[in-house]
C-alpha cells in the first residue's frame, strides 16, 4: 500500500511530499483515510527533534478524522467498520498485555505505548494504527472541527478525572490557548466554576464568551494574591516557566496544582507550600482509549467544539508557520486534498 505524505526530512526543514510502502496491513491494525488532521505544538516539536527522539522521514499529525478504509484480520470483530468515521490521537499502539494496558492505562504501557508520529502520522492520505486506539467518532460530533479533542481536549480532560472534577468544584486555568480554552469549554459543559488566568487582556471577552465564569490578569500580582484558597484545581497548559508560587498559594486545602504544559525547567516549590493544606503537584499526559470515548461522548452530548481555523494539506508549510508564530486562532486543523 503507498501512502502520500508530508514528512520532515531533517530536523526543522519545511515538509516535503513523500510516498511510502506501507507493507502488509497488520493483524491488528486499522487504515483510516485522512479527512482532517489538527495542528499541535508537539508535532512541531517532533518535527523539530526538539525531544531527541525524532526519526526522519518524520511524518507528523495526531488528531486525525477519517474513515476507516481497512481491517487487519483481529481487528475485524471489534465494533468497527469500513467506511466508519473515526479518530486517532497521539497514541498508535500499546501492548494490550501488561499490566498498565490490563488496568485500563494504555498510555503508560509497560513496553512502551508508540505515539502515532513515531508510527507514520495523520499529515498523509492514510495512516495505521492498532483497533483499540481508533476512536470511533459520534454521529452528531462536526468531524471538521473534532480533531483537536483527541489530542489537546483529552490532555486537558484527563485531569479532571483524576481529580474528581464535579460540578461543585473550582477551578483555575493557566493560559487560554490551543488546550486551554479546550479546558473551559469542558469544565463549563461540567457544571464546575471555572477561572481563566491569561496574560492578554484582549482575549477576555472571548474567553467569558467560551464559558469562564471569571477571567484574571495574570501579570497583575495583586490579583493573583487575591485568589489564596479559592481553587480544588488548577490546570497549567503554558510551556514556558512562571513565578509558581501565586498558584500554589491559590489551592483551597487538599488542592492540586497540575501541569500538562512541556515546561522544561524544573518547578520551584518549598515543602511548606505544599504542606500546609496538604496540596500537591501532579502532571498527566494523554488518555486512554476508554477516556477518548468518553470524552467524544461528552462533547456529542453538550455540543463542545475547539475554535479552529482551516487550511489545505497542500498548504501544510504556511499552517506550521502560522502555529510556530503564535497567530493560531486557537487550534488549526488541515483538511486533506491530496
Amino acid at each position: 500500500m503507498i501512502i502520500k505524505s508530508y514528512a520532515a526530512m531533517s530536523a526543522g526543514k519545511a515538509l516535503e511530499l513523500y510516498e511510502f510502502d506501507a507493507g502488509t496491513l497488520a493483524a491488528e491494525e486499522v487504515e483510516v483515510e485522512v479527512e482532517y488532521c489538527g495542528v499541535c505544538h508537539s508535532d512541531l516539536s517532533m518535527i523539530d527533534n526538539e525531544w531527541g527522539i525524532s526519526r526522519y522521514p518524520t511524518i507528523a499529525g495526531h488528531e486525525v478524522i477519517g474513515r476507516v478504509a481497512a481491517l487487519g484480520e483481529s481487528a475485524q470483530n471489534k465494533g468497527l467498520k469500513v467506511g466508519q468515521r473515526v479518530g486517532i490521537g497521539w497514541t498508535a499502539k500499546s501492548c494490550q498485555h501488561c499490566d498498565a494496558c490490563i488496568n485500563g492505562e494504555q498510555v503508560n504501557c509497560e513496553k512502551g505505548a508508540t505515539p502515532t508520529i513515531l508510527n507514520n502520522g495523520g499529515f498523509a492520505d492514510r495512516l495505521r494504527a492498532d483497533w483499540q486506539w481508533v476512536i470511533p467518532l459520534p454521529e452528531s460530533l462536526d468531524a471538521a472541527s473534532a480533531g483537536p479533542l483527541l489530542c489537546g481536549g483529552i490532555t486537558v480532560f484527563k485531569p479532571l478525572l483524576m481529580s474528581n472534577i464535579t460540578a461543585t468544584s473550582r477551578v483555575g486555568v493557566i493560559g487560554i490557548g490551543g488546550l486551554g480554552h479546550i479546558a473551559i469549554k469542558i469544565l463549563r459543559a461540567m457544571g464546575a466554576e471555572v477561572v481563566a488566568f491569561s496574560s492578554n487582556p484582549h482575549k477576555k471577552q472571548s474567553i467569558l464568551d467560551m464559558g469562564a465564569d471569571e477571567v484574571i490578569n495574570s501579570r497583575d500580582p495583586e490579583a493573583l494574591k487575591a485568589q489564596a484558597g479559592r481553587f480544588d484545581l488548577i490546570l497549567s497548559t503554558v510551556a514556558v516557566d512562571l513565578n509558581w508560587k501565586p498558584y500554589f498559594d491559590a489551592l483551597a486545602p487538599q488542592g492540586k496544582f497540575h501541569t500538562v504544559g512541556a515546561v522544561m525547567k524544573p518547578f520551584q516549590v518549598s515543602a511548606f507550600d505544599l504542606i500546609m493544606g496538604d496540596k500537591a503537584v501532579t502532571g498527566s499526559s494523554t488518555g486512554s482509549p476508554g477516556q477518548l470515548r468518553s470524552l467524544l461522548k461528552l462533547a456529542s452530548r453538550r455540543d463542545i467544539a475547539p475554535h479552529v481555523e482551516y487550511f489545505p494539506m497542500s498548504k501544510i508549510n504556511e499552517a506550521l508557520d502560522h502555529v510556530r508564530a503564535g497567530k493560531a486562532n486557537f487550534r488549526v486543523v488541515l483538511k486533506a486534498d491530496f
